[in-house]
């Protein structure tokens, strides 16, 4: 199996790809006497338009190498297991602009997604299971990420896959059929209304992803904080 974070709103974006077993396990070969530590995997995906450019610390180790803008994010990075302070500054400067703590277990894979509004940024680590999907499936999750919409459904070619999840809100990874053409709509719960589109999206099979609603109800397309779908490739197999 492989991991990777690909991150698409209608067609922009990009983050990299990882193999999960040699993320998982590393060794020395000159000294066999080397026992590798227990790491976890983390991602980082960054939905709250308040934020500027970011750079991204695990505890003192600076972990990106470009900006980590709205709507971007990195992909899986090895990490250190137990208790890890997540530091998040200005990019190229030094000031801090929060930070958070979380507790990492070896062997798991997180994703930490930031949310928020001007002045108050939320910080949500999920614990991601990256299973293989069952023969012709795609495994799929969401999350909400928008601080002021309704709760929401996920709908997919106008079938409701995930019903009434709100601000932080977020699914189990579920079956969809892969390779498959798809127009995914976030709808108000319980009504038609449509709050965001993402058209042409093929979901393919042996692929693990995480849909999510990012932006505001109250935001604008002038001030690029609408309402969005974006969603990011965890793993394939």
């Amino acid at each position: 199996m492989k991991t990777y974070l690909k991150s698409i709103k209608k067609s922009a974006a990009l983050l990299g790809i990882a193999a999960l077993l040699s993320l998982f396990s590393s060794c020395i070969k000159d000294n066999n006497n080397y026992v590798a530590p227990p790491v976890a995997l983390v991602s980082v995906f960054q939905a709250s338009k308040a934020l500027p450019a970011l750079d991204v610390y695990f505890n003192n180790n600076q972990v990106n190498w470009s900006p980590v803008t709205y709507q971007t994010g990195l992909a899986y990075i090895r990490a250190y297991t137990g208790l890890r302070t997540f530091n998040f500054y200005t990019y190229g400067e030094k000031g801090l602009l929060f930070s958070d703590t979380a507790t990492l277990k070896a062997n798991n894979a997180y994703s930490i997604l930031l949310s928020g509004t001007p002045g108050k940024t939320d910080f949500i680590l999920l614990k991601d299971t990256v299973n293989q999907p069952a023969a012709g499936k795609a495994n799929i999750r969401f999350v909400d990420l928008s601080p002021d919409a309704p709760a929401v459904d996920l709908v997919l070619n106008d079938t409701v896959k995930v019903a009434n999840k709100s601000y932080k809100g977020f699914s189990t990874f579920i079956p969809v059929t892969g390779d498959k053409l798809y127009t995914i709509k976030v709808r108000q719960q319980g009504t038609n209304t449509v709050l965001a589109t993402l058209n042409n999206v093929t979901l393919n099979a042996n692929l693990v992803y995480t849909i999510m609603l990012t932006g505001l109800s109250s935001g604008s397309s002038a001030n690029n904080n609408a309402l969005a779908i974006n969603y990011v490739t965890n793993a394939y197999f």
